[in-house]
């Protein structure tokens, strides 16, 4: 009988590697966002404190009708002012268009400040600011939709000077909110780390084994 001689491994047809898929692009990071919450808070807190005490003054208190009130004269004393303008009066106009120019224009900014904190990845501070400006922004526009006019009650006096205006708690956060959000620095992104692949090897290396082989075959013709 005839045996079948096995094939010789060089016979054997090479096998082809395998084709790799090329990796997708890796998606950039999206960019890091501000928590709103505090921000909510403070907003929250300034237009809850604001109507409060507009209602408590002007409904309980009477002042509307009273029109002063000492407190701690000189420094501190309640002077009922309807305010149809900006502060200190600016604008001021009993045209309904006014009032309505205005509340979009606080709107506008409320808006503004909104988007632009929290696309910036702002700091506490930075947060807290934009909370009193917002809160007191809104507190106002009330104030123009519900009574058409914004109530300022507060007034600070000197001896032998009285002031001539009255503010009220939203003026107050507007200030502060303002004057924070220019002068507080903002938050830096921290810096991304670049990763550096390792280059590869120029040259192709002999192995320990055939560099023993070469060797060993010059050693033998020597002889």
């Amino acid at each position: 009988m005839q045996h079948e001689l096995p094939l010789d491994q060089a016979d054997k047809p090479a096998l082809q590697p395998k084709a790799t898929r090329p990796r997708a692009p890796r998606k950039p990071k999206p960019p890091v966002r501000t928590n709103m919450r505090l921000v909510i808070w403070i907003t929250t807190a300034i237009i809850l404190l604001d109507q409060v005490l507009k209602y408590y003054v002007v409904h309980v208190l009477r002042l509307d009708q009273l029109r002063e009130i000492d407190v701690l004269p000189p420094w501190l004393n309640l002077r009922m002012a309807w305010n149809q303008g900006v502060n200190f009066g600016l604008m001021s106009s009993e045209n309904t268009a006014t009032k309505w120019i205005l509340v979009v224009v606080a709107a506008v900014i409320v808006i503004w400040v909104w988007v632009w904190i929290w696309r910036s990845n702002a700091s506490r501070l930075a947060q807290i600011a934009a909370g009193l400006l917002i809160g007191g922004a809104i507190g106002n526009v009330i104030d123009r939709i519900y009574y058409g006019a914004v109530a300022d009650f507060l007034n600070m006096s000197l001896p032998n000077w009285s002031n001539p205006y009255s503010f009220n708690v939203a003026d107050i956060a507007i200030f502060a909110g303002a004057i924070g959000l220019v002068l507080m620095p903002q938050k830096k992104p921290e810096p991304v780390k670049a990763t550096r692949k390792a280059a590869p090897k120029s040259g192709r290396t002999t192995p320990k084994s055939a560099a023993g082989d070469n060797t060993r075959d010059g050693a033998d013709n020597s002889r």
